[in-house]
């Protein structure tokens, strides 16, 4: 009998041990496959069972979530969807997330150990804390104005703050309801193959994703190389440039739009916006030293983040002397994102130094105590303090006697370049009228903003589009939403 029990009470003692080492060898080993499994909903029941933080601007939230009562319960939504697009991106239960939604998810969603009350909480009780929220530098005013402005119009704006790098406004026109895609089902699929399939492409955010060939808005950089490499000493000494002027080793002119750039100054060059000048000084300071500056003020630069990665801006690193040429007023492959525009325009503000643009201020759990916090970074160094207040000068000089006239600001000091960009076979698109400028009140120690606007609309007339007409009054806006709220 005692034997029997004993026999008994082995075998029990194996089939435990048996039990445990399955056990073991399903939590363990094969763990990651079971929850990597497409049939395993348990991650997206646990993902969505509680409301997901939120995203604010100005302190305020533009996203929220809905208690559907379905299985995947909290649903995201977004208060001013197509306002905020280009910051907030989309958070769907379809198609997963984008930009500050994808690049903050671990906190908004719950899973950043940071949140955690003490280290390694979450792996030990398997489970999550209410999702952070997500404070952004974007103030509401510029990003309105900026919204306003474009009306709809294919373009985009970027401004940022010159001494930080905050990034106080980023749209992209025409925009679309990010809420469209928070859920599941038909009518998400829909809307999903509808946005991707317009021909306006209202999910490109043109603001950092998309690049444009500058046109004359890059002479601001041509002219810091000139003045960087010692082509040019005075910014008033005549430059040399005959009229016509031909482009190097070829026979080719190339036309200006304005009177009065033979031999004509920098500053009159900047002011106006004389193609044969720029591009002669772009010629004369040579491939290195214009590849050089180029850096120093970011292009070429695959790495930027804002979180969300940033379309490298280009300028070839291999050119003949022509090319060089027309590459020196924005032209042949030059190629920028609207952010870089801006903080070209933040360089100069800056008295020659870019600060590090980024759009996350601060990171909070959902009681509001601080998880993180950003600030102001170096970036570049695109030029000297005495090129930086130079380049002002001309900035200035362009706004209140020249070319940028509709962006002048009364109060303030406001200093800009207007660009009109050539594209297509033969130049036959439609020219993307361009604006870039920084503006300081007056009674202010420094500049308080840098803008660059773009406007791609086809449907006004050519002979209507011009940096000064489109895009100027845009960036007028932006910069006094900027310079007068806070």
């Amino acid at each position: 009998m005692t034997r029997t029990i004993r026999h008994a009470a082995v075998l029990c003692l194996l089939l435990l041990l048996a039990l445990l080492v399955n056990a073991a060898r399903v939590q363990v080993v094969e763990a990651p496959g079971l929850d990597d499994h497409p049939a395993n909903r348990r991650a997206d029941i646990a993902r969505y069972a509680q409301p997901r933080g939120d995203i604010l601007v100005d302190g305020k939230p533009v996203t929220g979530s809905k208690d559907t009562g379905e299985q995947l319960r909290h649903e995201r939504t977004y208060r001013d969807g197509p306002l905020y697009a280009p910051v907030t991106g989309y958070a769907s239960q379809t198609y997963g997330t984008s930009f500050v939604e994808y690049a903050q998810d671990p906190v908004l969603s719950g899973t950043d150990p940071l949140l955690a009350p003490l280290p390694l909480f979450n792996d030990l009780t398997r489970s999550r804390p209410p999702g952070g929220d997500v404070a952004t530098t974007i103030r509401a005013a510029a990003q309105e104005a900026a919204y306003r402005g474009l009306d709809g119009r294919r373009g985009a704006v970027a401004a940022v703050e010159p001494a930080t790098g905050r990034i106080l406004a980023l749209v992209s026109s025409p925009s679309y309801d990010p809420g469209l895609l928070s859920g599941t089902g038909r009518k998400v699929s829909r809307a999903w193959a509808d946005l991707n399939g317009a021909e306006e492409q209202p999910m490109l955010n043109r603001a950092i994703r998309q690049t444009y060939p500058p046109g004359s808005a890059f002479k601001i950089v041509t002219a810091a190389a000139a003045l960087e490499a010692g082509v040019v000493h005075d910014v008033d000494d005549p430059t040399r440039t005959p009229e016509p002027y031909l482009l190097p080793n070829t026979r080719t002119p190339l036309p200006n739009a304005t009177e009065g750039c033979e031999n004509a100054s920098l500053a009159y060059a900047v002011q106006w916006s004389c193609n044969s000048v720029m591009a002669n000084l772009g010629a004369r300071v040579g491939l290195a030293d214009m590849v050089a500056t180029v850096r120093g003020f970011g292009f070429n630069d695959p790495g930027l983040r804002i979180p969300a990665s940033v379309t490298a801006s280009n300028f070839d690193t291999d050119m003949s002397p022509d090319q060089l040429a027309l590459s020196s007023i924005g032209q042949f492959n030059t190629t920028a994102t609207p952010l870089q525009m801006a903080m070209v325009a933040a360089a100069v503000a800056g008295g020659g130094d870019i600060r590090h643009p980024y759009l996350v201020d601060r990171v909070t759990r959902a009681n509001g105590d601080l998880v993180a916090q950003n600030g102001p970074r170096a970036y570049r160094e695109a030029m000297t303090p005495v090129t930086a207040q130079r380049m002002r000068e001309l900035m200035v000089r362009a706004v209140e006697e020249g070319t940028g006239e509709n962006a002048v600001i009364r109060g303030a000091t406001v200093g800009g370049k207007t660009g009109t960009a050539q594209h297509g076979i033969d130049n036959s698109g439609l020219p993307y009228a361009w604006f870039i400028g920084w503006a300081q009140a007056h009674d202010a120690a420094q500049p308080a903003v840098a803008v660059a606007v773009v406007v791609e609309d086809a449907a006004v007339l050519r002979e209507d589009i011009s940096g000064g007409g489109s895009a100027a009054p845009v960036a007028r806006a932006v910069m006094e939403a900027a310079l007068w709220t806070s």
